[in-house]
């Protein structure tokens, strides 16, 4: 694994999400993740979720914007499960209003109901204790080859190793290959796939002191 070299073009294009990107980053959640479960529930909820998490300690969330749009985004978190729970019990009225023509659908509704054991699932596996987590990220096709993605992941996690985490947590589609692919690339180390919405997701662990590609920095 080489280390990160950083562009301050692309750096400089980076920020922390704000509640005004929310419809666009919905936006992009859903062309880039429209058949899983938040996106089949809407943009209308999906703006409504990234709102509430932005407004918990625990979110952190960034996005690349070139000349005043924003193209790219990623949303993570200092603990996940926390945050989550916070969320749905703080703003789980509002949540589930914007969700109703989802739920119409059988199939959505199993789904939502199975969204409790993710983190059972998705740690089973692990021997070490893992609060923080990449939850989601998007980009158009226009920032292909750019390394955008890199460098917004390096954003995150510097940040993360800087509040002194010691550890991330990433799942994903086992056949998703090119995430997969990226994932080994910065040093991800897997802990075992687990079945999920119908589907089979192995979880990545990076330890940020054995990777060449973090530091203990903030970027913005």
């Amino acid at each position: 694994m080489s280390p990160f070299t950083v562009n301050p073009e692309v750096m400089d294009k980076i920020r922390p999400m704000t509640t005004a990107d929310c419809p666009r980053v919905a936006e992009l959640h859903a062309l880039a993740m429209g058949k899983s479960l938040w996106a089949q529930l809407g943009q209308r909820f999906l703006r409504e979720i990234y709102r509430s998490m932005l407004q918990n300690s625990n979110f952190s969330g960034f996005v690349y914007q070139e000349n005043g749009v924003i193209e790219g985004f990623i949303a993570g978190s200092r603990n996940s499960k926390a945050m989550m729970r916070s969320v749905f019990f703080r703003h789980g009225h509002r949540l589930g209003l914007t969700a109703v023509l989802g739920l119409r659908n059988p199939k959505i509704l199993k789904q939502l109901l199975e969204t409790a054991s993710y983190f059972r699932h998705s740690q089973a596996e692990l021997d070490i204790e893992c609060l923080a987590e990449s939850l989601f990220c998007s980009f158009t096709p226009k920032l292909r080859g750019k390394r955008v993605a890199g460098h917004i992941n390096k954003v995150l996690f510097d940040q993360l190793f800087s509040e002194g985490h010691s550890v991330i947590k990433i799942t994903t589609e086992t056949d998703n290959l090119g995430a997969n692919r990226q994932l080994l690339s910065w040093g991800f180390k897997s802990k075992g796939t687990f079945q999920f919405y119908g589907k089979e997701m192995v979880t990545y662990v990076l330890n940020f002191s054995e990777s060449d590609r973090v530091e203990a920095k903030v970027w913005c």
